[in-house]
């Protein structure tokens, strides 16, 4: 029996996905065997695959070929010997890093994530990534109060949508930077909206925030947005940026930048935040979050928006979209049976 996969063989654009086939083996001792109903479709596979990942696990850039994906949520098909953590049919997510664009994925028994089976398998999938970088860094990070000021830089995007649902939740102030085209889906969880194309956000902030915010979350690393962002902190201030940088040239500014906001007595703080932190250090506070996110999504407290919904092997299609940058919310690979 096999599976198949969506893998890249060299370093470049959509067009190197290629569907492989591979052979449906048993669990290894230790493994799970898990059939992946939905994989998130997200930025960081874009610049693994292009070559351009620094960190989120991949420190140079992860070597052709791979299958990448890094995110999924799936059911238990198989164990292992000496398997632990789960049993056969139970519903769980795992932050892979690369390995999501696949029909079947082996994995770790003792790190996987538990999910509500009741939970629509696509939308489960966008709380694996795009909405735990939101919540914490909103919440481990920015450490938000209620009514506070924020912006968000990149707003519109899956990340950017998950920090207007919980900045809402949160009755938060929120300002959102995105594109008009994108502006009613912030209006919608009441946010503020400034055009990046024709509006400056500083400008705009400072006229209507004259104390200045409690805190700037960013998605994207140009020292422009970082220069502005930070000019608009008020002392006791938190810019939190999640955003990869495009070169190794702009991480160096970036960290130079965070040393010397966070050293000078100016009252203000740069936090960088990244998931490898899951992988290297306690994944106690993970694990809460999920567990509280998962909550929120049963409730109906969350609502992920998904832009659409590709099949698994149709990777690339959904890659291309991400990159044309018309994409609302979330794009998710699922299995036939989803769409």
């Amino acid at each position: 029996m096999s599976y198949k996969s969506v893998l890249v063989s060299q370093n470049g654009g959509p067009e190197v996905l290629h569907v492989i086939e591979n052979e449906l083996r048993p669990p290894r001792a230790g493994e799970a065997r898990i059939r992946v109903l939905a994989a998130a479709v997200c930025r960081p596979d874009i610049t693994a695959r292009a070559g351009r990942a620094l960190y989120s696990g991949t420190p140079l850039g992860q070597k052709t070929p791979f299958v990448p994906g890094y995110a999924i949520v799936g059911d238990v098909d198989a164990l292992g010997e000496g398997a632990s953590g789960a049993v056969v049919g139970d519903r769980v997510g795992v932050l892979t890093v690369i390995g999501g664009y696949s029909e079947y994925l082996y994995w770790k028994s003792d790190r996987l994530v538990p999910v509500p089976p009741a939970l629509d398998p696509a939308e489960a999938v966008t709380l694996m990534l795009n909405y735990i970088v939101a919540y914490q860094t909103l919440h481990r990070s920015a450490k938000v109060n209620h009514g506070d000021r924020v912006l968000i830089i990149g707003a519109s995007g899956g990340i950017g949508t998950a920090l207007l649902q919980l900045g809402r939740l949160a009755n938060l102030r929120m300002y959102g930077v995105a594109s008009r085209s994108k502006h009613v889906a912030l209006l919608a969880y009441g946010a503020i909206p400034i055009d990046y194309h024709t509006q400056d956000f500083v400008a705009v902030i400072r006229r209507a925030e004259p104390d200045g915010l409690q805190a700037v979350i960013s998605g994207m690393t140009r020292m422009d947005y970082l220069r502005g962002g930070l000019e608009l902190l008020r002392r006791g201030g938190t810019l939190v940026s999640f955003g990869e940088p495009d070169s190794f040239s702009t991480l160096l500014r970036v960290l130079w930048t965070m040393l010397k906001v966070n050293l000078l007595p100016g009252g203000k703080t740069v936090k960088l935040y990244g998931t490898s932190t899951y992988f290297l250090g306690d994944k106690k506070p993970y694990l809460e979050d999920w567990a509280t996110l998962f909550k929120l999504l049963a409730d109906g407290q969350i609502k992920p928006i998904i832009d659409r919904k590709f099949p698994i092997l149709q990777a690339a299609q959904a890659n291309l979209l991400l990159e044309s940058g018309q994409v609302t919310g979330n794009l998710v690979l699922v299995t036939p049976e989803l769409l």
